[in-house]
């Protein structure tokens, strides 16, 4: 299925195959595709620039499940408002300052957003809010983000995720989480030397988070903190560096429309950063 890309005009099929020209695309038809976890780990252990981790992960197909949805998505299963549009169907890479001292860890692209737009929080609702946040704190040169080249940059902040392709309900496997783990955990190493805080938008994120510093060495108190919006733990860096990780309730619907979290609890939780 060939597509018009909203910003750029270019047509693209679904899903979009690496180094074809798609915005922001980190990938080239050279990059190495991991087929299985035991190739995710290798392939994340031996990359040593977030513009190549980001690469290797916008390829990624060691989850079959997880393939099948986002590509099915992305063809047969597309919203009728996107129907003009490509979708991108891979993995989402990270997105934002590659020296960035501060890090956001999100759970998983959004089928119709991330998934269709090829940029993390990109294209829904979810992302609305994270932007306009964003945006208010000074990290964002714009409050919107609704297709990839549309603009917007960060600035000393990064965004990246727990599991890396939308997951069927919003729920990744255990499995999938293991999977995709090694992804994070090199996210976080290569952040390492810079880094000031983490915001863990999420309990799962929270999780994957400490689960990550701990197979990386670093000090994580136990008993292991429970994630609640606001709260806020050290995790000590193998150089002796103290790395401040602050739990946000995630910005889902569910959470925005109920009230559960507003805009003051998430700016909140930004400006602890």
């Amino acid at each position: 299925m060939s597509c018009e890309h909203p910003v750029t005009g270019q047509r693209f099929d679904s899903p979009v195959p690496a180094g074809t020209g798609w915005p922001g695309d980190p990938a080239t038809p050279t990059t190495p595709v991991a087929l299985t976890p035991d190739q995710v780990s290798s392939l994340a252990r031996s990359v040593d620039s977030v513009a190549e981790l980001d690469a290797r992960i916008s390829v990624c197909r060691a989850c079959p499940r997880l393939v099948q949805w986002r590509e099915a998505v992305a063809t047969s299963g597309r919203r009728a408002s996107f129907a003009e549009q490509p979708y991108w169907g891979r993995p989402g890479p990270g997105f934002g300052d590659p020296t960035a001292e501060r890090l956001i860890v999100g759970l998983a692209p959004a089928a119709n957003g991330t998934n269709r737009t090829g940029r993390m929080f990109t294209g829904d609702r979810s992302g609305d809010w994270l932007y306009a946040a964003l945006f208010r704190a000074g990290y964002a040169t714009q409050p919107d983000s609704w297709a990839s080249g549309d603009g917007l940059e960060l600035r000393g902040i990064r965004i990246v995720a727990t599991v890396r392709c939308a997951p069927p309900a919003n729920k990744p496997t255990l499995a999938e989480k293991a999977a995709c783990a090694p992804w994070l955990d090199r996210d976080l190493e290569l952040a390492a030397p810079r880094l000031r805080s983490v915001l863990a938008l999420g309990s799962i994120a929270w999780d994957a988070t400490l689960g990550a510093a701990r197979r990386l060495g670093w000090a994580v108190p136990r008993p292991k903190p429970r994630f609640g919006h606001g709260v806020e733990v050290a995790l000590t860096a193998p150089d002796g560096r103290e790395v401040r990780l602050v739990g946000s309730y995630h910005v889902s619907q569910q959470n925005t429309f109920t009230g559960k979290l507003t805009e003051a609890m998430l700016d909140a939780a930004i400006a602890r950063l």
